[in-house]
């Protein structure tokens, strides 16, 4: 009587380069918006002391849209560090 042989299944081998290639893209990604983010910020003091609160409102909301794309940029390359060590 034969036994049944059991598929080996091989192992899906990752390529390192393509890992570091998308953990440099999200540090960058999140560096830039950190960077905007600190840039509308300044802009929105410099709004205020100008008495232009309008304009420094806006600036500020585009300041929190920068930070939360950077914390989405930080979350990606977190996944990435978990999944793969």
């Amino acid at each position: 009587m034969k036994t049944a042989e059991t598929p080996i299944k091989k192992e899906k081998t990752s390529n390192p380069i393509d890992k570091n290639l998308k953990g440099i893209k999200n540090h960058k990604e999140a560096a830039k918006h950190l960077q905007a983010a600190a840039k509308s910020h300044l802009d929105a003091a410099t709004h205020h002391e100008e008495g232009n609160h309008q304009k420094a409102a806006q600036s500020t909301i585009t300041a929190h849209g920068h930070v939360n794309l950077a914390k989405k940029a930080q979350k990606a390359d977190v996944k990435q560090h978990a999944f793969n060590g």
